[in-house]
């Protein structure tokens, strides 16, 4: 991981990152139905972001940017070109970085095929690498073209076809001068888990957490969110009724967390984690021990749940009022 660092340029001739947002596989896709895109919340979450964004706070649309044309279009898309030549900028604040998860794309392929324990000599996880692939860049694109048509000026990045690669699973080699470089130009980079090459297993599943967390140690973002479809972080599964909603964790210097809000009484002290069969990437645990990780740099981190009131407090950075709904997870420094 250290290496992988210090093969970067220096991010500080750009602006300060303000913001790194993960959309949850289950926030944004419908995961019991295959390649299922949840078409409201990613549609919120993308109007959202451009209101967190805007200089004003004004939730008025600017042009939109997807000019593509669909199969099956009854008319071509309309450009406002006079429009945007007479704009003097966006009026937004594009110091963000999206990273997506999966859901129902990619999940079934990487699972049924095994690319998830490597072992690239083998026809069929050869097929599921590219199945994946396929699978997880087109929700890749979904996704910008949702956020283009609020005007976000988004491109996507795939960590494969960036140089991204792990060993053992571990991330090991992350060229992100692509990422710092559209920072800097005003555009808002869109990453997303993705199958990548392992230097002894051939190949693995590169989650988008674990993305999330060598950003967040690269670019020092002011915070972090993460955009679930449950309020935040339960002590046990979210569907079980008596489940508690952890308000706050802290992290200490070796990786301990504890919870602060609220107290918690007898056994039910620690956290309950479940993870769906089909979930290659770990799930709800390795997304808390990223976000812990990402703690310890000193950069809280919010997980809230998507399309909400409290997922837009979050995006602009507001917390800290006692009828915010979610987790805050920091430093115990």
């Amino acid at each position: 991981m250290a290496e992988a660092t210090q093969k970067q340029p220096n991010p500080t001739a750009s602006r300060p990152v303000r913001c790194i947002v993960k959309l949850g596989g289950a926030a944004i896709t419908n995961k019991g139905e295959l390649e299922s895109i949840g078409v409201e919340n990613l549609r919120s979450a993308c109007a959202q972001l451009r209101q967190a964004m805007s200089h004003s706070g004004a939730t008025e649309k600017v042009a939109g940017m997807d000019w593509s044309r669909r199969p099956g279009d009854p008319t071509d898309p309309v450009v406002d070109a006079e429009g945007l030549s007479e704009m003097e900028g966006l009026g937004l604040d594009t110091n963000f970085v999206v990273v997506h998860g999966a859901g129902s794309f990619g999940h079934f392929q990487a699972s049924r095929s095994g690319v998830h324990k490597g072992g690239l000599q083998s026809t069929l996880v050869k097929a599921g690498f590219v199945a994946t692939r396929i699978s997880v860049t087109s929700l890749n694109q979904e996704i910008v073209r949702a956020l283009a048509r609020e005007g976000i000026p988004s491109v996507g990045m795939s960590p494969f076809a960036c140089g991204w690669s792990t060993k053992q699973r571990n991330l090991e080699s992350a060229n992100a001068s692509q990422i710092i470089q559209s920072l800097h130009v005003g555009f808002v980079p869109v990453l997303h888990g993705d199958a990548v090459l392992d230097e002894l297993l051939d190949c693995t599943i590169l989650s988008g957490d674990v993305i999330i967390r060598h950003l967040a140690q690269l670019l020092n973002p002011k915070y972090v969110v993460f955009l679930t479809d449950v309020h935040g972080v339960y002590d046990r599964p979210p569907s079980d009724p008596n489940a508690v909603l952890l308000r706050e964790i802290e992290v200490d210097d070796t990786g301990s967390w504890s919870i602060v809000k609220p107290a918690l009484k007898g056994s039910n002290k620690g956290v309950e984690i479940s993870v769906a069969a089909h979930d290659t990437t770990g799930g709800m645990e390795t997304k808390i021990l990223e976000a812990a990780a990402i703690a310890r740099l000193g950069v809280d981190v919010y997980i809230t749940k998507v399309g909400t009131e409290h997922s837009l407090r979050a995006l602009q950075g507001d917390t800290s009022s006692e009828d915010w709904l979610g987790t805050v997870i920091r430093s115990s420094k």
